[in-house]
């Protein structure tokens, strides 16, 4: 028989507990009994409403089916099928232009223009590969890609595709940040550089053999890092050994579809690698290269600007995680009534509850410097989706004591009924949403899966080229910027 725990009308299983009673709960300052509850109250309040949703998608894919079942044969009436739409409830009126009043941002998410990365939260070594990846060297980026034209041919270091690399990466200072006079080809002592625009200049740090000279340019930070002693720095006039650029501002931790969490056991290695991001904490040790290798959360850099005054640069991505949709079930908690509760609820109150380990830091790095938790949403279907999801959020918020509108929510725009009703989707959450993003293979989905009674469907790879997949990635981008995020 499997060991679960009864509490609050739960079955639990006892992986899952003890990992929250054990791990996750001590530091947040939420009790046992409050997030047990809580949970129920989830699982027995929210569970129900969460099924009845799932069955009026149900009803109307069996509706649009039968509406192109009874057409079989026809030419598509376009504006008929439109009204349709309407009609079941698919398609919902459009309101007002309005803005969001989301608040507390960081700037990684509101502001500042960066890539994102999505990396499977399971893995430990990926999740800490991607949460480090803040920066990234420009040298080895032009080195061990393409960007040159060509790729590395051959083992070992190849000099003259070295100073190709160089040559290049001067080239773009250059254009990121000129100086007044010359080239950074020509530069022999970076700290005696002149700017074109000094405002760009930022700070200095030394730390042993290194000194980092950090810029800016259109809200990204640019770092020289300079070593003399350096296999690439002896040789460079300048003793310029990298050129660091900002690259992945924020990082998706996914609890989703790039992982299988099946069970309580899944669920628990889920859990606690997003703990050990939130504490800062985690590691991993493994074998590269015939040498024992343990990989860390960097750490801040402290640099001092030009009026002699320290300051921070963040050297790690801030992290949102991804829960699941509202469509799944898992066996790590079962309801009074022996059913699995909804994966989705478990995620969104052990996640934020989790993500209270960073909230509650007095010092040294902080993934929000704002208070916020950031949850991505996926797979819903429409406005009151949308809606049951914040209301969701607000609940977990009063369980575990945050104030309102903490969590903040990424809308993934990726279902069909989501992306006709995109601007209302936004309005349902309008307090809370911090972003949103399109999904080409589940939109191309569940297109396939919404219209699979219209007739034969063109290969999913030749969708690609169809005029509807430009005008969906455009009306998100352009919906989203009139709604204010």
């Amino acid at each position: 028989m499997e060991d679960r725990i009864d509490s609050h009308g739960l079955k639990i299983a006892r992986p899952l507990w003890d990992f929250i009673e054990t791990q996750a709960l001590p530091g947040t300052g939420v009790s046992s009994d409050a997030f047990w509850a809580g949970l129920s109250r989830l699982a027995h309040d929210f569970g129900p409403k969460n099924r009845a949703l799932l069955a009026k998608r149900e009803e109307i894919q069996t509706q649009i089916d039968d509406w192109h079942k009874a057409r079989k044969g026809q030419p598509h009436d376009a504006a008929a099928y439109e009204a349709f739409l309407h009609e079941i409830g698919y398609l919902v009126p459009e309101g007002p232009d309005f803005d969001i009043d989301t608040a507390g941002v960081d700037p990684e998410i509101a502001m500042t223009p960066g890539a994102q990365l999505v990396v499977p939260i399971m893995n430990a070594r990926f999740a800490l590969n991607a949460a480090n990846a803040r920066w990234g060297n420009l040298y080895d980026a032009f080195y061990g890609t393409d960007a040159l034209g060509d790729l590395p041919s051959g083992k070992g270091y190849d000099p003259e595709r070295g100073a190709r690399v160089i040559a290049r990466a001067k080239a773009f200072l250059d254009e990121a940040v000129p100086l007044q006079n010359g080239s950074w080809a020509d530069v022999t002592d970076v700290s005696l550089m002149a700017l074109q625009r000094p405002q760009q200049y930022l700070g200095t740090m030394t730390e042993g053999d290194w000194t980092g000279y950090l810029f800016e340019n259109n809200g990204l930070k640019i770092e020289i890092l300079t070593n003399a002693t350096h296999d690439i720095g002896k040789d460079d006039p300048a003793h310029i050994a990298a050129v660091n650029l900002e690259a992945a501002l924020s990082t998706i931790m996914d609890c989703e579809d790039s992982v299988a969490a099946v069970d309580a056991e899944d669920k628990v290695l889920a859990y606690s690698n997003w703990l050990g991001l939130m504490k800062g904490d985690l590691s991993e040790t493994f074998e590269k290269g015939g040498k024992t290798v343990t990989r860390k959360l960097f750490g801040d850099a402290t640099y001092t600007a030009p009026d002699g005054t320290d300051f921070i640069v963040k050297c790690r991505s801030v992290m949102l995680v991804r829960n699941v949709g509202h469509l799944m079930t898992n066996p790590a908690v079962l309801d009074r009534d022996g059913a699995e509760i909804g994966e989705g609820l478990m995620d969104a109150l052990c996640t934020v509850m989790i993500a209270m380990h960073d909230l509650a830091k007095a010092g040294g790095p902080r993934n929000s410097e704002t208070g916020s938790v950031y949850i991505v949403k996926p797979k819903m279907h429409g406005p009151e989706e949308v809606a049951f999801s914040n209301k969701i959020f607000g609940a977990v918020e009063e369980i575990l004591g945050l104030p309102a509108n903490t969590v903040k929510m990424g809308i993934m725009d990726e279902e069909r009924r989501t992306s006709a009703n995109l601007k209302e989707c936004i309005r349902a959450a309008k307090s809370r949403v911090a972003f949103i993003n399109t999904g080409f293979l589940d939109r191309t989905g569940d297109e396939i899966h919404t219209s699979m009674e219209a007739g034969p469907m063109i290969a999913k790879g030749a969708m690609k080229a169809t005029p509807w997949i430009s005008a969906y990635e455009d009306r998100n981008v352009d919906i989203g910027l009139a709604c204010g995020p």
